[in-house]
């Protein structure tokens, strides 16, 4: 049932993955297992398809909607049995940039990935990660940019960051947005697509 489940996720098949969860847990499956062994390894896989070009962004929309919704219905039993997330991630378009494609997708891909999100929309000024970041005990901020003119913005978050003594990682990403870029602005990371985004926010936070 758990390998239909991904194979259902990746198809983009949203009544058959609420389905195959609630079946799931009626069966006695625990939560964290539909979790672990089903979503997850749904979009990991859904992850490597993106990054070799077999499937492209509307596919993979289409896969994390049907997440979204098997999600909705795993959540309350989750919570029941303490099952935590595996992070707390911040994310946001940075101030000026209304572009949120790139960064919807980085969200769901993460949440599909077991981590909490929170997404501060597009067009976030850098006090706002800040205030974020603090309050829902974040660790990590994404930023995304689509525009070279916006680009600049991430500089000032990390700068906020750094000035507020956070100590919290920032992952920085968009279509002109470069590793150069990230090394210079004192970024912790960076990602070239939201799979990407998904294995280097791993990697920082298993460090």
């Amino acid at each position: 049932m758990l390998k239909e489940m991904q194979d259902a996720l990746i198809a983009g098949k949203k009544p058959e993955v609420e389905s195959l969860v609630e079946q799931a847990l009626d069966a006695g499956t625990p939560a964290g297992t539909i979790l672990n062994e089903g979503l997850i390894p749904g979009m990991a896989r859904l992850g490597v398809q993106f990054k070799n070009n077999e499937v492209f962004i509307p596919e993979v929309l289409v896969a994390a909607r049907a997440m979204n919704a098997g999600l909705a219905k795993l959540e309350p039993h989750l919570a029941k049995a303490g099952v935590k997330p595996r992070g707390v991630v911040v994310i946001g378009t940075v101030k000026g940039d209304l572009h949120d494609i790139g960064k919807n997708l980085v969200a769901m891909m993460l949440r599909g990935n077991g981590y909490k999100i929170v997404d501060l929309g597009v067009d976030v000024a850098p006090e706002r990660y800040v205030e974020a970041a603090r309050a829902n005990g974040a660790g990590v901020i994404a930023l995304s940019a689509l525009l070279t003119t916006t680009m600049v913005q991430m500089r000032a978050v990390v700068e906020a960051v750094e000035k507020a003594g956070l100590g919290v990682p920032v992952v920085i990403g968009g279509a002109p947005v470069t590793r150069e870029y990230a090394g210079q602005i004192r970024a912790q990371g960076y990602a070239p697509d939201a799979a990407s985004a998904v294995e280097e926010i791993g990697r920082i936070v298993a460090v």
